[in-house]
């Protein structure tokens, strides 16, 4: 499993929209590009941190280029709604003893 940490700064006064676009996204990577899913979660300065998970690193590399023109278009809106946007860490799991929710 290969993992991307992200984190947005977002304009003030555009979260609910971010929000809102991230996961129409995150489903996007999910239906059409192979994306195992993600996390949206906020820091202590109201940054946007998301976790995805990805089968290995060549599926995460070629991603966007599997999308459909309206969600590659999401993607510029979202990145639109942020004042930085970067990738903190790539990641190969080494062993997983996360629990899912029952």
């Amino acid at each position: 499993m290969f993992i991307v940490i992200y984190r947005f700064e977002v304009v003030q006064g555009l979260a609910k929209e971010f929000e809102q676009e991230w996961e129409e996204l995150t489903l996007a990577f999910i239906n059409y590009a192979n994306g195992l899913g993600s996390r949206l979660h906020k820091d202590a300065h109201e940054n946007y941190i998301a976790y995805a998970q990805w089968p290995n690193e060549k599926t995460w590399n070629e991603a966007g280029a599997k999308l459909p023109e309206s969600a590659q278009k999401l993607s510029a809106q979202m990145r639109s709604r942020c004042s930085k946007f970067e990738v903190l860490h790539t990641l190969y799991e080494v062993k997983n003893l996360l629990k899912t929710e029952n």
